[in-house]
């Protein structure tokens, strides 16, 4: 697989082969940054951060039947966790959309209020929820690569899932009444 062998190349440090993983990879772990902490300055930091720290740590990385990708996101979960820590405070709805910016026209408005209203009903969720939401919808990946990620099975990240959407689902119906 190419993405095996540029991360064999980056392990031997090699920027441009570790700047093509960088390409993959770098807007599925926006996403789930943006979804875990929201203020779209401190993701764009903390983007840096989870590069930088894989770049930092790459030749120690070993596959051991971990693929990059899981160990690229278990960096970006330490790295919100570290963000966390730092604030020593929850990040309040309000902040989420505060940053959410100028929009134009009704529709798009209305998209971004109904996006404002998944995010506020996620961080809801039990963290571990929220963690199997953003990995599986916002991100894309397979019920397996979040498994993998979390080191958990495929069938306890299925219940999970189905758990947290049921959640999910009377969060928002809530919010309607």
């Amino acid at each position: 697989m190419k993405r095996d062998i540029l991360v064999e190349q980056a392990k031997r440090g090699d920027a441009e082969a570790f700047g093509k993983l960088y390409e993959i990879h770098v807007d599925e772990v926006y996403r789930y940054l943006y979804h875990r902490v929201g203020r779209l300055e401190d993701v764009e930091d903390l983007t840096s951060q989870v590069f930088l720290k894989a770049w930092q740590g790459i030749r120690k990385y070993r596959s051991q039947g971990i693929p990059f990708t899981a160990w690229l996101f278990r960096i970006a979960h330490n790295t919100v966790v570290d963000y966390y820590r730092s604030k020593k405070r929850e990040v309040s709805l309000t902040e989420l959309d505060a940053d959410a910016g100028a929009l134009d026209g009704a529709q798009q408005l209305e998209q971004e209020m109904e996006r404002s209203q998944v995010r506020k009903a996620i961080l809801q969720l039990r963290e571990d929820q929220q963690k199997v939401i953003v990995l599986r919808f916002i991100t894309g990946m397979s019920c397996s690569e979040v498994a993998t990620i979390m080191g958990k099975r495929e069938g306890t990240i299925r219940v999970m899932q189905h758990r947290a959407l049921s959640a999910l689902r009377s969060i928002l119906a809530e919010g309607e009444s």
